[in-house]
């Protein structure tokens, strides 16, 4: 997360001290990317999915797999966890420069998060994918 482009500047303060540790994974579905290229196997990217209540906690994908389709597989397959888990709706706060990808994905724009300084002094877009039963 730390690495990524996107968190990069001004936005670098929201993902300075966040660690995805053995606590926040035994309390959280987390689902990781991975993909082989010529150094072997990457991470493309992950997803956490908390179920009550429902949000996408975070999704990021690295800045070499971005453009490729990897942020629409994980989305997909969130959708697929949270139809599995019973939930109908997932909350996402999404960083403001992936409004736009949150927007493509399918997911309905609901509202606005106000800042939360000093960590998050910004206001940040609020999405929800609806999921639709099987």
């Amino acid at each position: 997360m730390r690495g990524s482009g996107a968190y990069a500047g001004q936005y670098a303060a929201a993902v300075a001290g966040y660690r995805v540790g053995p606590d926040y994974i035994e309390a959280h579905r987390v689902f990781v990317a991975v993909g082989a290229d010529e150094q072997g196997d990457r991470i493309l990217g992950f997803y956490s999915l908390v179920l009550a209540p429902p949000e996408l906690d975070l999704l990021f994908v690295a800045d070499h797999a971005q453009g490729r389709g990897t942020g629409r597989l994980l989305v997909a397959h969130m959708q697929s966890e949270a139809r599995a888990a019973g939930l109908e709706r997932v909350k996402v706060v999404s960083h403001p420069p992936a409004e736009g990808f949150y927007h493509r994905a399918g997911a309905v724009r609901t509202g606005t998060a106000l800042a939360n300084p000093p960590a998050v002094p910004w206001d940040r877009p609020e999405f929800e994918f609806r999921i639709p039963p099987e």
